[in-house]
């Protein structure tokens, strides 16, 4: 990553800059800690206030260590560092930080000219070349439609999978239906008896949530109609031709209204699986445990015993022979592990889900040590649970029982409505409105639940995600918009051959930064799992680019991009360029759309 070049070097200065000041502390404790270049890049810091630095290193924790206090440290290793020749950097000492400022002319023209090159690719990495990842995410349940509740585990894994293709890890998307368990008797009930003739064949989503609904209303009156459910289930998973016919048309209904959604929003996976293919894959799994000697017996369940006081054991079977979801996400990851040999399998699932997924981690350590599998070999520490907070609607959780549900696709239609008002009232002989008022719709939704770290609950409220002003989608993709349009008024040849002194001011400074941190906001973001950190790095950036658009000359004019200075004009319409480069890519990791026009 180019600001590596710079953190590089300073990191470099610094570490020989600590071993000659503190060379006897050197030699008594050798190259670890702050005299390893290693870990003073690890441990460079961006500065709140831009104007610092354009890094910082703090150096508070080395004073036990080298004893001496903090802002003596900062001063001496400050000093030593600007004593040497030909540096790219230059530090000051503020406190207990050292603060590094970068050539801007270099760093302008290395970044511009990397964009430039690159396109769409600029912030492109090989990273994880060699390295496999599968991100399992949106996993509906089908025989019930898409509700919002699923939303932020298909934006964050669509997210994701884009991110670590971007950083050229092998990506395997995976949407792991809900297409399996006792829910599924409840609905071969609920069809048997109330199914509407005049539908057959003919039926939506929306008619086998209505059938799902009336069976837990009639249930909470009629108790036997549990019982019936699990008969029919049970019929089911003995291989019932009428109840797998059944089943069979759930799933093909469920399916294509998902796949309508999804190509909407524009959503891809590499793989549609669900629990159903796991079916066959359960016995050998549990056949694993009792080989290891993990299973015991509890009222008649099979279970592994976790030792563990802050977790329940794991049910592998109940005491009717019934298979539970942990079982069969345990012979998923095992299947996936033996198919894949993945180096990271991450679960893009909701916080609530936690205690499962320590469940199935415990489980899997505790097979693996039983198996003395060796440290380079084992498949239980790939896996991590990438979780986040919950959807809320005012006080109320969503309810598919009880029918209280709201339908993303519903979402997604107020939303473009919303759009194409907003567009019509400034905009009105805009072309391809009902496209554009969809995208930018979508960027509203999308950007709603990426503006928040993922952990975070989010209390779904109409006028915020639909909101067209702030710090929102659309105000990105009209920044992108705005862009464009001066790209479009430019009429001459775009190329990084430019003077880059001549983008001296503070604005177009601060530009460049923001555009060369681009590389490094992709790979924090994959390093945590979290794609608002890309979200917000675009924010900051088209608020930079919006104050210099509307920035002012020493006469109160304002400082047009494209004038009659010719070098000038060409430098910053690179620049533009380039911003318009990065919101468009980084837009992209976020499964956001960017008009050209708006």
């Amino acid at each position: 990553m180019l600001e590596n070049k710079f953190k590089s070097e300073f990191a470099l200065k610094a570490s020989e800059a600590f071993k000659t000041v503190y060379a006897d502390k050197y030699k008594e404790i050798g190259d670890e800690q702050v005299f390893n270049s290693s870990f003073i890049l690890d441990n460079i810091e961006k500065p709140k206030d831009s104007t610092k630095g354009r890094f910082a290193f703090p150096v508070f924790r080395h004073g036990k260590l080298l004893g001496d206090n903090p802002p003596s440290i900062a001063s001496k290793i400050t000093e030593a560092i600007n004593s040497s020749d030909k540096n790219l950097i230059s530090v000051s000492s503020i406190a207990g930080f050292i603060n590094i400022q970068t050539d801007f002319n270099v760093e302008a023209a290395e970044t511009i000219s990397d964009v430039i090159k690159n396109d769409s690719n600029y912030g492109s990495s090989d990273i994880g070349n060699g390295k496999k990842i599968l991100v399992e995410y949106s996993s509906p349940n089908i025989a019930k439609p898409f509700g919002v509740g699923h939303i932020r585990t298909t934006i964050l894994g669509n997210s994701l999978r884009r991110i670590f293709l971007k950083l050229g890890y092998d990506t395997i998307g995976i949407n792991y239906l809900g297409d399996w368990g006792t829910q599924f008797g409840k609905m071969i009930v609920a069809y048997k008896k109330w199914a509407d003739p005049t539908l057959i064949d003919k039926e939506t989503v929306s008619d086998l949530l209505a059938l799902y609904v009336r069976f837990h209303e009639e249930a909470e009156e009629n108790k036997s109609l549990e019982d019936e459910a699990r008969d029919e289930f049970k019929k089911l998973e003995s291989g019932d031709s009428e109840n797998n016919a059944l089943w069979e048309k759930f799933r093909k209904i469920s399916i294509d209204e998902f796949s309508r959604v999804y190509d909407i929003m524009g959503i891809e996976f590499d793989w549609i699986t669900g629990e159903a293919f796991l079916n066959d894959k359960m016995e050998s799994t549990i056949d694993a445990f009792e080989k290891a000697n993990l299973v015991s017996e509890s009222d008649g369940a099979t279970i592994v015993d976790l030792q563990d006081e802050q977790l329940p054991p794991v049910l592998l079977k109940k005491a009717d022979g019934a298979t539970l979801y942990l079982t069969r996400d345990l012979s998923g990851y095992l299947y996936r592990a033996d198919k894949y040999k993945f180096d990271e399998m991450l679960y893009v699932v909701a916080v609530n889900q936690s205690v499962h997924f320590q469940q199935m981690f415990k489980a899997l350590t505790m097979l693996e040590d039983a198996q003395s599998v060796p440290d380079d070999k084992r498949i239980s520490t790939k896996g991590k649970h990438v979780d986040f907070g919950m959807i809320k609607f005012g006080d109320k959780m969503m309810s598919t029982r009880k029918g209280h549900i709201i339908f993303l696709e519903d979402v997604i239609k107020e939303a473009a409505k919303l759009a194409k008002e907003k567009i019509e009232e400034k905009t009105p002989d805009l072309e391809n409105i009902d496209e554009i008022a969809l995208q930018i719709g979508l960027g509203a939704i999308f950007y709603s639940q990426m503006s928040v770290r993922r952990q975070k609950d989010v209390n779904f409220r109409w006028e915020e995600v639909l909101s067209f002003e702030g710090e929102t989608g659309p105000y990105l993709q009209y920044t992108h918009a705005r862009l464009s349009s001066l790209m479009r008024n430019y009429k001459g040849t775009i190329d990084a051959d430019i003077d880059f002194s001549l983008l001296d001011c503070p604005e177009e400074k601060r530009i460049v930064e923001l555009v060369t941190d681009f590389k490094q906001a992709i790979a924090d973001a994959a390093r945590v799992y979290e794609p608002n950190m890309i979200a917000n790095h675009l924010i900051e950036l088209a608020a930079a680019f919006n104050k210099f658009y509307q920035r002012k000359d020493t006469e109160g004019r304002i400082d047009k991009i494209i004038s009659d200075n010719t070098e000038l004009t060409k430098a910053r319409i690179v620049l533009v360029k380039a911003v318009q480069v990065v919101i468009k890519e980084g837009l992209y990791l976020l499964g956001i759309k960017a008009p050209e026009a708006m």
